[in-house]
């Protein structure tokens, strides 16, 4: 009989060395996903985002997302300081004038008379930047595979909730102190359940869960409602339509889904959850969560939508407080990795991609 497969060494949790490598072999060569296409829904519209360490400015040219590092190819000086908002048709450096167009091309560069200057040598560098179902990605990465390759079948699973018609309700955002890793291993299964969220343990089966099989771009998989249940919140029952692709399977589960290395899908049958994870340190780990409903429900003068954000926002302080515990254990010298049950397939599945990842990184280095 094979032995089962047990947790990572505590380096992998505690290890700013570790965290670095991951920074950049995770956050800086796949592609991440950094927000809602409604953002920026018309040209000009940006948001800045930070990866590992990098400021990008996220624009829209026509019906296209661009991806452009926020600095100057003058002296480097960053051109973006607001979070959001809209730019009246070009990219202007604050420091010395130098003007980009949006697509990243240098138009304007002042005292720049010179005969052998060239414009067209000195556009913004560019981050690949691709929408899915509503979701902004980017790819750091000089060269690197379409998003769709990257994502596999997960698209044609998830169609159903049509979570590009979707829109933005509530966002929170919570500082968790544990290791990114942690979050991804709690939300990948439901054995703590009983013992953490009596709420959430009310509503869904978690000995019901039906695990996929691991892909190499994300893990998930399924729970059942109990009692009549219909959606996630403290009661259980309905308070909106059902979203419209749905079939009547999908109505009575809830999906989960981790797409690496840092998106958290959960999927009900009358709206969507996001959560984004933003690693800031080896022990530190931004979360922002996000609930999208369907415009129509939200249209509506009688729509109520409180009932699962709050009910979100408790179960999620109960699962990032046990994150921060188990971050503390596993930072004392008592710790050694421990078995995993034949029902944390998916946990096990995750830590072998994260040492895979590791050793193809090391080869190619």
């Amino acid at each position: 009989m094979s032995m089962p497969a047990t947790t990572l060494p505590a380096r992998y949790y505690n290890d700013p060395e570790i965290f670095r490598r991951e920074a950049e072999r995770f956050f800086c060569r796949m592609w991440i996903s950094i927000g809602r296409s409604e953002e920026i829904r018309a040209e000009g519209e940006f948001v800045l985002c930070e990866i590992a360490g990098e400021s990008i400015i996220v624009t829209r040219t026509g019906q296209r997302v661009q991806g452009l590092y926020n600095v100057c190819r003058h002296r480097g000086t960053r051109l973006c300081r607001q979070d959001a908002g809209k730019f009246s048709g070009s990219i202007r450096c604050p420091y010395h004038g130098w003007t980009y167009a949006l697509d990243g091309r240098l138009v304007g560069a002042p005292h720049m008379e010179e005969a052998n200057f060239r414009r067209e040598l000195y556009p913004l560098h560019r981050v690949q930047a691709e929408e899915w179902e509503g979701h902004i990605f980017l790819n750091l990465a000089a060269a690197s595979q379409p998003l769709s390759t990257y994502l596999g079948d997960l698209p044609q699973k998830l169609s159903a909730w049509g979570m590009h018609e979707l829109r933005r309700y509530k966002q929170i955002s919570y500082q968790v102190r544990a290791n990114w890793k942690l979050i991804v291993l709690n939300y990948n299964e439901c054995l703590h359940c009983p013992f953490l969220h009596p709420s959430l343990n009310r509503i869904t089966d978690y000995l019901s869960g039906i695990n996929q099989a691991p892909q190499p771009s994300y893990i998930g998989g399924s729970m059942e409602f109990r009692d009549g249940a219909e959606t996630m919140n403290r009661d259980g029952r309905r308070r909106r339509d059902y979203l419209p692709g749905l079939s009547q399977e999908q109505r009575r589960q809830v999906f989960y889904y981790a797409v690496y290395p840092n998106l958290l899908l959960s999927l009900h049958p009358d709206y969507v959850m996001a959560h984004r994870l933003w690693p800031e340190g080896v022990d530190l780990t931004r979360v922002v969560c996000e609930w999208y409903f369907h415009p129509e429900e939200m249209a509506k003068p009688n729509f109520h939508a409180d009932d699962a954000v709050e009910f979100w926002d408790t179960t999620n302080r109960e699962d990032w407080a046990i994150c921060e515990l188990a971050q503390k254990g596993i930072s004392s010298r008592a710790y050694v990795p421990g078995p995993y049950s034949r029902r944390e397939g998916l946990l096990s599945a995750f830590d072998r991609w994260i040492v895979e990842q590791e050793r193809a990184s090391d080869r190619d280095s």
